[in-house]
């Protein structure tokens, strides 16, 4: 059972300045807890760390209005999630907390101007698949993820459950036509978040929320998404996790087809109804493995720290920017000669492409995009 005083803790330190989830368990790991790491970080000049009375404030805003605050070292905290390098320190969530759960799981992303066709595939696979005892996972966003959390809850006589992780606060509801399917989807299912609350929508969080809707699932499915859509990104980091990616065939006339159509091309399984998913998910062992091999990434020991050696991804960016051209290196050239990690590298390179200062090309490749 984690105490009051520890979430306020995990607050506290994940608001700091210039610590997000990796420095977090850097300094946790290094420091032993995250009340020892506070302690420890006025002593560190790169840091400014966030008042205790805001993060009690935040705390006690989150009790007033029902949202119960996870920390990674909560029973509660989704196991899934623990795949992430970055995982979270901190989660929000908003209805009903049991139904994190469920590991049995499929995130279904796609296009937000979503053709008519498109929405009701979606909300049909949806439907069966939480009739089978799936949990669908989606970004509350419109056209197809919005489809795909309809079609969960009318499965199990009106009663299925579904998460929907947010790119801003969990109180913020985004878009805003989606108000009555967010109250909808906290009376069985749960809305979360890592943001704090009251954070509005900024751009470059929801690809960033995207890894946990990859990370969450067993799978990901693509329906209807053109060769910019987030939803790609989704289905690149499901990839990376080692989860199955499946999408669903278009006419190749539709610009909402080619990321689908690329994917298959690419390897992702092709996929016309609710079996072609349920045949896989059936038969791979995912949930066992996650609790087979479910190994802390934070270790409870005091080990000697040098903060020069506690980087925040930002400052990494720079000099990862160095190396870059216009015509494209290979990612294992760059673990080479940065002496990055490759987990590392990978989130890196995942914030640069979200800035619009990368690209990736053929053969696991990068380049800097031309202005």
């Amino acid at each position: 059972m984690v105490s009051q005083e520890e979430i306020i803790d995990c607050i506290q330190l994940i608001n700091s300045d210039k610590v997000g989830p990796i420095t977090f368990h850097k300094l946790v790991e290094a420091y032993g807890s995250p009340k020892s790491a506070i302690e420890a970080l006025p002593q560190i000049k790169k840091f400014k760390l966030f008042e205790r009375k805001s993060a009690e404030k935040e705390y006690k805003n989150a009790l007033s209005k029902d949202i119960k605050v996870i920390t990674y070292n909560d029973e509660f905290y989704p196991q899934n999630l623990l795949q992430l390098p970055d995982f979270p320190p901190v989660i929000y969530v908003k209805g009903n907390i049991e139904a994190l759960a469920n590991t049995y799981s499929l995130s279904i992303v796609g296009a937000r101007n979503a053709s008519i066709n498109g929405r009701k595939t979606a909300s049909r696979i949806a439907f069966e698949l939480t009739n089978e005892g799936v949990l669908i996972v989606s970004g509350m966003a419109r056209g197809i993820d919005s489809a795909g959390h309809k079609g969960a809850m009318h499965a199990k006589d009106k009663c299925g459950e579904t998460i929907a992780v947010l790119g801003t606060g969990v109180d913020v509801i985004y878009p805003s036509e989606n108000k009555e399917l967010y109250e909808q989807i906290q009376i069985n299912g749960a809305i979360i978040s890592e943001y704090p609350l009251g954070t509005a929508p900024q751009t470059q969080n929801f690809p960033r929320r995207n890894r946990i809707v990859a990370a969450l699932s067993l799978g990901t499915l693509i329906v209807e998404a053109n060769l910019h859509s987030g939803s790609l990104i989704t289905a690149r980091l499901a990839n990376e996790l080692g989860k199955d990616v499946f999408a669903i065939p278009g006419s190749v006339n539709d610009p909402r087809a080619q990321g689908p159509n690329n994917l298959i091309k690419d390897g992702a399984i092709l996929t016309q109804n609710s079996e072609d998913i349920l045949n896989v998910l059936s038969t791979n062992n995912f949930c066992l493995n996650i609790k087979a091999n479910k190994s802390p990434r934070i270790k409870a020991k005091k080990v000697d720290f040098d903060s020069n050696k506690i980087e925040t991804t930002q400052n990494k960016n720079i000099s990862v920017l160095d190396y870059l051209n216009y015509e494209g290196i290979y990612v294992d050239e760059l673990i080479r000669i940065t002496n990055i990690s490759s987990a590392e590298l990978s989130l890196i390179l995942l914030d640069l492409e979200m800035l619009g200062k990368i690209e990736r090309q053929a053969g696991n490749k990068v380049a800097l995009i031309k202005k």
